[in-house]
């Protein structure tokens, strides 16, 4: 769940009383876009995408206009525009109108959760504007804080030193950057991220930080960001069938994230953790289906059902069914292990059997009871399986599954459907 641009964003920001960009929506009339010209000497005319799409300025996707009859014709060559980023494909459903802040100095600001310092962090420059991995790391100030006292005056003021941030945006900054804190605690966000914060003179010279980008995300189990009252509609961005059934089955226990990588994949990688999915999702590489988090303790009834949704659009497919995750603290490897062994089994029932390999790496609580599950499931079924416990590299388990897929598009595959006697096409 994210939000990007400042349709939305100025919304937002005026629950911390930030300062931000005049912005107008899709709907504004020419009228209205003209006196925004006059106001501000020009305006950004920037495509709205529902989620979070980033590199539209790069990818020249962002229109600047002085008048009237420029700003109408940037609008229609964005209202509709597409944008591919990676593996990520998003359509534009109209435009926003920012008025331009002329500023000497630029700020980029975040809040993020740190996995790394497994605490809320502040990521600051004043090398603003651009992204924040080209920028050398002495000019990049990274502190985390305490969640319980918040981000404090005396934090900004002190990165900024750091960084040899020039003297006179301290003051300001460090007046306006904590009040982002009480936005981020108190609505549910897993980070927030301001890129450029332009600082603004007055007629007397003193800076103003005013937001002119704004990106957010949300964590969609935390009930905080209902308080928003933003518009379902703002979150089902272009999701697949299989994604929309997924996200019908959140609740307040368990994870139920996906997002579909390759749809012509031959790896089908249910994954349990934040850190298991990124490094299966690097090393599965365009073999992968889909990127997946189903952790936090799901229940049997949630675990079975998000597997029969995954069985049901991607086993036919699939060479290799990898169960993998790191090992656990408190997520029952036996209830979520029978919850699919149950919903593989009554696939196979209604569907008839498939060609598989199961490949499978867990550890935490009722591992042994959980593999026994699974292993007993695949030896009814007629498949072959192979399981790792928690004292197997996680690198080595992906490794494994690879080779399993390899093994599958050679000959595997059809010596396995002869021995179930279906077919051997995918």
């Amino acid at each position: 769940m994210q939000i990007t641009g400042m349709l939305y964003g100025a919304r937002l920001l005026q629950f911390a009383d930030f300062p931000c960009a005049e912005v107008l929506g899709p709907d504004a009339s020419e009228e209205e876009i003209k006196g925004l010209i006059e106001r501000h000497g020009s305006v950004f005319v920037k495509p709205v995408f529902k989620g979070g799409v980033g590199k539209k300025g790069k990818a020249g996707l962002v229109g600047r206009a002085a008048d009237l009859k420029t700003a109408l014709a940037e609008k229609e060559r964005l209202y509709f525009v597409e944008h591919r980023h990676g593996h990520q494909v998003a359509k534009a459903n109209g435009v926003t109108f920012e008025g331009a802040v002329p500023a000497e100095h630029e700020i980029y600001f975040s809040i993020s959760d740190s996995t790394h310092f497994r605490a809320p962090t502040m990521t600051l420059t004043h090398r603003g504007g651009m992204d924040i991995e080209e920028l050398d790391k002495a000019q990049v100030a990274q502190v985390p804080f305490d969640s319980l006292t918040g981000l404090k005056a005396f934090v900004v003021a002190n990165a900024l030193a750091d960084i040899g941030a020039p003297k006179q945006i301290i003051s300001p900054l460090v007046q306006h950057l904590p009040r982002l804190w009480e936005l981020f605690h108190d609505f549910g966000m897993t980070t927030l991220e301001l890129n450029p914060i332009r600082m603004r003179a007055d007629r007397r010279g003193r800076l103003t930080p005013v937001a002119c980008d704004f990106k957010c995300g949300f964590d969609r189990d935390d009930p905080r960001w209902h308080r928003l009252k933003l518009p379902a509609h703002l979150f089902a961005a272009d999701y697949s069938d299989f994604e929309q059934e997924i996200n019908q089955l959140r609740t307040h226990q368990g994870q139920s994230d996906v997002y579909v990588i390759n749809e012509r994949g031959s790896i089908l990688a249910p994954t349990f953790g934040g850190g298991a999915n990124s490094l299966v999702t690097e090393m599965l590489g365009d073999d992968a289906i889909i990127s997946s988090d189903f952790g936090g303790n799901p229940p049997y009834e949630k675990m079975k059902a998000v597997a029969a949704i995954c069985f049901k659009h991607w086993l036919r497919q699939s060479n290799v069914l990898f169960i993998i995750g790191g090992k656990s603290n408190n997520t029952d490897i036996f209830e979520t292990f029978r919850a699919m062994a149950d919903a593989l089994r009554e696939h196979f029932s209604q569907h008839g059997p498939t060609p598989l390999y199961v490949v499978a790496g867990r550890g935490g609580p009722n591992l042994v009871r959980g593999m026994g599950v699974l292993r007993d499931t695949c030896e009814a079924l007629g498949l072959p399986y192979r399981l790792f416990g928690f004292d197997s590299a996680m690198s080595e388990v992906v490794d494994y599954a690879r080779e399993a897929n390899r093994w599958m598009q050679g000959e595997g595959r059809r010596l396995l459907a002869e021995r179930l006697g279906v077919a051997a096409a995918a």
